[in-house]
């Protein structure tokens, strides 16, 4: 399908999340992310029986959900599924499954290189059964935030203007209404901050590059960056962000998602006028 607009570098993206190494070195943000689903998941008593896990350490595990039942899916084809599992390439702003297919769909860490997010919400919605749960770690808006001002300042300073460099990442709020949008019962986003101290600059660049997280804009800059903006940025970034001991932090913001699949048992709030008491009531002395 011929899109009529492109955020990201959608081959890019591909490309650099099947390079990445399987060791937990590199990982640690997808653990991050996985650990902050498996919390989630924890608060809810209810058995699944058929899922779909997106992106890196995506997994039914604790669930105890048989392996012939999960379908892994990635990107990048690198979904490294456990025995018995099913393995599929996929896009997800295209989902290639029927309709109420699962009634589980966890995703780590790839929502936020998507290009339609609200069509992705939508389709996984239309994947789900009824009363189906859908719930997914991304990337917000105060991610690498340090980052993003050190190499705005050091690029305007030698090269007279910026180019994109950061991904522009969804807000919490913005994030909770697309759920809602996209036909979701009781929508639920809630953000987790954390702050990770590197060594230098260039080497938190590094690790972006390992993790396959970093600039896949399709407007970014196609060459390679300038040596005095790099050090220029990298001045600015240790003289501004960094710690007593010359450690430079970077913030990642975590955005988790939770939503249902509509179905006829859940709550469902009252119409308007058919309370049976007031509130003026209810507040006189």
């Amino acid at each position: 399908m011929e899109r009529s607009y492109r955020i990201f570098d959608r081959t890019l993206v591909r490309r650099r999340r099947g390079g990445v190494p399987g060791n937990d070195d590199t990982l640690y943000l997808f653990h991050e992310g996985a650990a902050g689903l498996a919390e989630r998941l924890r608060d809810i008593n209810r058995d699944f029986h058929a899922l779909l896990a997106v992106g890196p350490l995506a997994s039914g595990k604790l669930l105890k959900i048989p392996p012939k039942s999960v379908v892994r899916a990635d990107l990048s084809g690198d979904a490294s599924p456990l025995p018995g599992e099913t393995s599929v390439v996929l896009d997800e702003e295209e989902l290639p499954f029927k309709a109420k297919t699962f009634d589980l769909v966890l995703s780590n860490l790839t929502l936020h290189w998507v290009n339609d997010l609200p069509g992705a919400l939508i389709q996984i919605r239309e994947v789900l059964r009824e009363d189906g749960l859908f719930l997914a770690s991304l990337l917000g808006g105060e991610t690498l935030r340090e980052l993003r001002e050190s190499l705005l300042y050091a690029e305007t300073e030698t090269s007279g203007g910026a180019s994109p460099r950061i991904s522009p990442f969804a807000d919490v709020r913005d994030a909770g209404d697309l759920l809602a949008r996209a036909g979701f019962a009781m929508p639920v986003a809630d953000i987790e901050t954390l702050t990770v101290s590197y060594q230098h600059p260039l080497v938190l660049m590094k690790e972006l590059k390992a993790m396959g997280e970093n600039n896949a804009l399709f407007d970014r800059l196609k060459t390679f960056s300038r040596k005095d903006t790099l050090e220029r940025a990298a001045e600015y970034y240790i003289k501004n962000f960094s710690d007593q001991e010359g450690r430079i932090s970077a913030t990642f913001q975590f955005i988790y998602l939770t939503g249902w699949a509509p179905g006829p048992n859940q709550p469902k709030p009252l119409k308007p006028g058919s309370a049976r008491a007031s509130l003026a009531d209810a507040l006189k002395p």
